[in-house]
């Protein structure tokens, strides 16, 4: 990048900083504060270990120093500005998730677009948000849009603050099904037998939530659609899965034709043939239904994270919190666009074209001098495919 275009993002952001309010996180004086500068070094320099008291007024500090990126810590310190983690002395951190669209194994880099790559990263997050709610019943969480390519969100439920980093491993494995153990999810009861003196046992797929919910869904889904075949595609599609010969699919089929009523109701082990099929689904769910996390940011309880209203120094889009009733609606390619670069034009040098889809719009960006909607150049130059053109 050269001097001028960064002289230029630098200046451009002050003008946004100028202009916009920051809410801060909660016990933000115990949390450690980084900032990235814009400098000339082909690297980053991340300058950390900060407190707020050092940086100050926090929008003042923004139209001071216009930093590239901004973060904060998860964690809460007794010294936040010590310059060892040691030093520190942690107290508690929020749990953070980070789902990212170059990592999510739905996306396919070089083909997906931008817009596509984001989409496909907010299918994820409301599969995280269904794990957070239904399953754990957090009720403080706080969701972000990165500003890049994907999504944070910030659990900041009290019992779960002072978790360390082995605990919140478990819930990540949780999240992406790491480890699941089908025979787990299986509930076991002793009932007495019609016209027998023993008692004989009935196993159940917990079916009211969690991942047996999921599988169960899963499965049930295939059932139908199993039983909506004829006899010779349904034996047909059976003995396709691994293990399952001709025995075993007609005994299948049987028992699925014969149990339907108990097999919605999670009964899936009414027949050994229906339960090691059933088990298969366990596998579908968690390819399926888990959360793609950033998995070490979620078990780093330092972990420092994008500061909410900043902006993000690599697309010029803002870190922008969104409710929970507007996460439906909300478009980061739309929402995200800061509306102080908005309503007039600059003239750049495209090193790099192609479709660049913002603020509702898909422009189809030549390489060369021309002049952009000023949203759509800070975009390009920040993502280093142009440079600022001289005056």
């Amino acid at each position: 990048m050269e001097e001028r275009t960064r002289a230029y993002l630098r200046g451009r952001f002050r003008d946004h900083y100028r202009r916009t309010e920051i809410t801060l996180p909660p016990e933000a004086n115990e949390r450690e504060w980084g900032f990235i500068p814009w400098t000339e070094s082909p690297g980053t320099t991340m300058v950390r270990h900060r407190s707020l008291l050092e940086l100050g007024d926090i929008e003042e500090f923004l139209v001071r120093k216009r930093p590239q990126h901004v973060y904060f810590s998860a964690g809460r310190y007794r010294d936040p500005g010590a310059g060892s983690m040691t030093e520190k002395e942690w107290r508690s951190s929020d749990l953070v998730f980070d789902l990212d669209a170059d990592h999510l194994p739905s996306v396919t880099l070089g083909e997906d677009s931008y817009a596509d790559m984001l989409g496909k990263c907010k299918d994820a997050l409301m599969r995280l948000l269904e794990f957070l709610e239904d399953d754990f019943a957090f009720e403080d969480i706080e969701i972000v849009f990165s500003g890049g390519r994907g999504y944070h969100v910030h659990v900041r439920d009290e019992n779960v603050a002072h978790l360390d980093r082995e605990h919140r491993r478990e819930i990540v494995d949780y999240v992406r099904g790491i480890g699941l153990d089908f025979e787990k999810l299986i509930e076991t009861e002793t009932v007495a037998g019609l016209g027998r003196k023993t008692p004989t046992e009935r196993r159940t797929l917990r079916v009211d939530g969690g991942w047996g919910s999921r599988i169960h869904e899963h499965f049930m889904a295939f059932i139908e659609d199993l039983l909506e075949m004829d006899d010779e595609d349904a034996l047909e599609r059976l003995q396709a899965f691994d293990g399952i010969g001709e025995g075993k699919a007609e005994a299948t089929l049987s028992a699925a034709r014969n149990n339907r009523e108990g097999l919605e109701a999670g009964n899936v082990t009414v027949h050994t043939a229906i339960a090691q099929l059933a088990e298969r689904f366990a596998a579908t769910a968690v390819e399926r239904d888990n959360a793609p996390i950033d998995e070490p940011v979620t078990t780093d309880t330092n972990r420092l994270i994008r500061l909410p209203g900043s902006l993000h120094g690599g697309s010029a889009l803002t870190t922008q919190r969104i409710a929970p009733e507007d996460l439906e609606a909300f478009d980061p390619l739309v929402d995200a666009v800061p509306e102080t670069f908005t309503g007039h034009e600059v003239a750049v040098d495209v090193e790099r074209g192609g479709e660049v889809e913002l603020a509702g719009d898909i422009f189809t960006v030549r390489e060369g001098d021309q002049s952009l909607p000023e949203y759509v150049a800070m975009f390009l130059m920040a993502r280093g495919r142009a440079e600022k053109e001289k005056e």
